[in-house]
């Protein structure tokens, strides 16, 4: 197969910024492309470019010694380039604490080299509230970190760092122990959305603990991120929703210790590519979504065509997911050439649903995956998720194909549990490798599954 070619973001003199390159390497003159899916989609994935204009937050009042408010300063920042027709809002090297900091169209906010975005630890810096997806059901709360709604042609690029700065006794003490938590305020969420109460009127934010993302870009179109290093978020990193066009690349995140602390969650997205990205969280690395139960399926759009490629996985609950929340389904994912490792990576590759989720999920093709160590299944796909057997929206799982995967070291190498009147179908594994598992597949309900060249502890399990 020819090799990638990788597209890349270039720092030009003058400081012009160019995108170059794209897509995968052309088949030979009158050869069929070897990834045709894979092909189609990267044609139509490309990255926004903005004007040679740079804005350096300094100029507007910014201080990076790591205690002046600069959220004021980075906001009129933003506001005058857009203002002005686009460019890049610059944050050079030094330690900036901001509250939300809100994009707008045609605007790129570089963190150049030594840069680090310390976001505030209070609340009240997140306010007002802003139109949002919390695990999957729309609501008002407290503002992303960093927030786009509705806007086209954004950015965040460079080498810099955004701290989520949240710890035990900041966002992360709100997901249990003694109250106050987000229990109840989810538990409400979920009642609001099922009896029909509008998005507009399910209000929380201060009074309320529903933790905000760190990123998040809600309905825009032509989104980069590139280079940057993300940690510690509140919840979920990297949080794209019902967006087009989005290029996530060369990006770390680096969360292992916060609970719901996923990685990057494209959700109800389409047109995807996540490539050359170093992912340690506290839960899902990656996961694709499309809105939870009652709620997915009044927005009922779905997670669809999306490439994920050279990317590391370390800690994590699952490397590449789709799930928990597919209620407006999950179809046309791509993964390639992935590495995944970590005595606390639970699952390298995790499909989760249940009969109260539903959604289709189907055409979930993984190859060249190299998977060290895991904790538990190799690869997972559940009917059963948080323990839910029965509901009136069974999900419609089919058509998933596995081939060249590795793996050297875990418990198991599958367990696939459909339910007995919901059964996974079409599941395919081909040329597949799994060493040093120590205990049996667990496989029930499973209609149509293949094992073709698929070895498990030497031994050739083809079916």
């Amino acid at each position: 197969m020819s090799a990638p070619v990788r597209r890349r973001t270039l720092l030009l003199a003058g400081g012009a910024l160019a995108i170059v390159g794209g897509g995968t390497a052309p088949a030979a003159a009158g050869r069929p492309s070897p990834d045709p899916q894979v092909d189609a989609i990267l044609r139509r994935i490309r990255p926004p470019r903005f004007r040679d204009r740079w804005y350096d937050v300094t100029d507007f009042g910014a201080v990076g010694d790591d205690s002046t408010d600069c959220t004021a300063a980075i906001r009129a920042a933003i506001e005058t380039c857009h203002r002005h027709g686009g460019g890049h809002v610059v944050v050079p090297a030094g330690n900036f604490r901001t509250g939300a900091v809100h994009l707008l169209s045609r605007v790129d906010l570089h963190l150049a080299a030594g840069s680090r975005l310390a976001f505030s630890q209070d609340p009240a810096a997140y306010l007002p509230v802003v139109a949002t997806r919390y695990e999957g059901t729309e609501c008002y709360n407290y503002s992303p970190f960093v927030y786009a709604y509705g806007q086209r042609d954004i950015a965040v690029t460079g080498s810099g760092v955004l701290d989520g700065r949240a710890d035990d006794t900041h966002w992360w003490d709100w997901t249990g122990g003694p109250p106050p938590n987000e229990s109840p305020d989810k538990t409400l969420l979920i009642q609001l959305a099922a009896a029909g109460v509008p998005m507009k009127e399910r209000v929380f934010g201060a009074g309320h603990y529903l933790r905000p993302n760190l990123l998040q870009f809600n309905r825009c179109e032509n989104v980069l991120l590139d280079g940057i290093t993300v940690k510690d978020s509140p919840m979920w990193n990297i949080h794209p929703v019902l967006c087009r066009n989005v290029t996530i690349r060369d990006v770390i995140v680096d969360s292992p210790n916060g609970p719901n602390n996923d990685g990057i969650d494209p959700e109800s997205c389409t047109d995807v590519l996540i490539e050359g990205c170093t992912i340690s969280t506290g839960d899902d690395c990656v996961a694709f979504k499309s809105g939870k139960d009652a709620d997915g399926r009044r927005v009922n759009v779905p997670a669809r065509y999306a490439v994920v490629r050279e990317c590391e996985m370390a800690d994590g609950n699952g490397g590449v997911t789709a799930g928990s929340e597919t209620s407006g389904g999950i179809m046309d994912i791509f993964v390639r050439d992935c590495t995944m490792s970590s005595p606390r990576l639970e699952r390298a590759i995790r499909i989760k649903s249940n009969p109260d989720r539903g959604g289709t999920i189907a055409n979930i093709d993984v190859r060249r995956v190299t998977v060290g160590q895991a904790a538990d299944s190799v690869i997972e796909i559940v009917l059963n998720y948080a323990n839910v057997t029965t509901g009136d929206y069974p999900p419609d799982v089919h058509g998933i194909s596995i081939s060249q995967l590795t793996a050297a070291a875990a418990p198991r190498a599958l367990n696939l549990l459909g339910l007995p009147d919901d059964p996974l179908r079409d599941i395919r594994l081909h040329d597949c490798r799994f060493d040093a598992m120590s205990e049996e597949n667990v496989i029930q309900d499973v209609e149509g599954l293949r094992l073709d060249q698929v070895w498990i502890n030497g031994t050739r399990v083809d079916n």
